[in-house]
């Protein structure tokens, strides 16, 4: 069956095209003025790409963080998250739905406050639309233009190419390809992101992201396993977690085996549908509970950090 520790296994996808686009954002950068960056509510660090901070703190540009899928986040950690988005300087945050255009409005205003000498048809406000693979951005550009500007899929990495549209005389945005960074420094961002569907799926295996998911659900959201699988999720783990629901939904191979992989498509769908209800991964407080955990079996040697080089498709 899975191996216990299979969830540290590292992932990493950093496609060919990303590399370009990284190289086209630095110039376009030159010439905006604010950078949006869309987040998944869900896992707002894990799905903020270090690369786009990078470079805007390079060219000095303010950066308003747009927490995407609010409705499927759990609302007390999404307010954490505001709190710590918006207690650092040059930045602002929003909790959002890219569906509804009604969030999608407020967008230019706040960032004119980010950006207050471009006010007018002489200046108007230019606006850097970047986010992760699958995270919205697609979704958020075809809402503000109101029109389909942009290809939507449920796979990551639809958008392949940069593009600049006029909204009106006062506000231009640029939207961007989703953008992974290289080399993810802590194993359990990677499995975070795949397990919100932002990786492309040759580059993980679904048995070991849903193992690391039904961990974090078993520690946090027991209830909602139990009433979605109606099981008895006492001293589970989340190998047992993943064996459980193979064997509550008859998930079986020709010849009887459970069929994991099949019962791990279901956690995952569960999860990235909302059908668990509404869950964030991560927190300000076990992010930084994480970090400390890790860094501290780093230097015992228990764990190693350090990645391998990305696997370019």
């Amino acid at each position: 069956l899975l191996c216990p520790k299979c969830y540290l296994m590292a992932i990493q996808w950093f496609p060919g095209h990303m590399a370009s686009a990284r190289k086209q954002a630095a110039k376009t950068m030159a010439y905006v003025d604010v950078v949006v960056e869309v987040l998944d509510a869900r896992i707002p660090v894990a799905s903020c790409n270090p690369m786009i901070d990078e470079l805007r703190r390079h060219r000095q540009r303010p950066s308003l963080k747009l927490l995407n899928k609010t409705d499927l986040a759990d609302p007390a950690a999404t307010a954490a998250w505001l709190a710590y988005y918006r207690a650092q300087p040059g930045v602002a945050a929003m909790a959002l739905s890219c569906t509804k255009a009604s969030d999608v409005a407020r967008i230019a205003g706040i960032a004119q406050k980010l950006a207050p000498h471009r006010d007018d048809a002489a200046k108007p406000l230019r606006l850097m639309i970047m986010g992760i693979p699958n995270v919205g951005k697609s979704t958020l550009m075809n809402t503000m233009v109101k029109r389909r500007v942009a290809n939507v899929g449920d796979q990551p990495a639809v958008t392949k190419s940069e593009q600049r549209i006029d909204i009106s005389p006062r506000l231009t945005i640029y939207d961007t390809p989703g953008m992974l960074w290289p080399k993810i420094e802590y194993p359990s961002d990677g499995l975070m992101l795949a397990a919100s569907h932002a990786v492309g799926t040759n580059a993980v295996i679904e048995e070991e992201v849903a193992a690391f998911l039904a961990e974090i659900l078993l520690a946090r959201y027991p209830d909602a396993l139990a009433q979605r699988y109606k099981l008895d999720v006492t001293g589970m783990d989340g190998i047992g977690m993943v064996e459980a629901i193979a064997l509550k939904r008859a998930c079986r191979k020709k010849g009887g085996e459970l069929d994991l992989e099949k019962a791990s498509l279901v956690l995952l769908t569960d999860y990235r549908s909302g059908t668990l209800g509404r869950i964030s991964l991560e927190t300000p407080d076990t992010r930084a509970a994480m970090i400390a955990a890790t860094k501290a079996a780093a230097s015992t040697g228990e764990v190693d950090t350090a990645n391998e080089d990305p696997e370019i498709d």
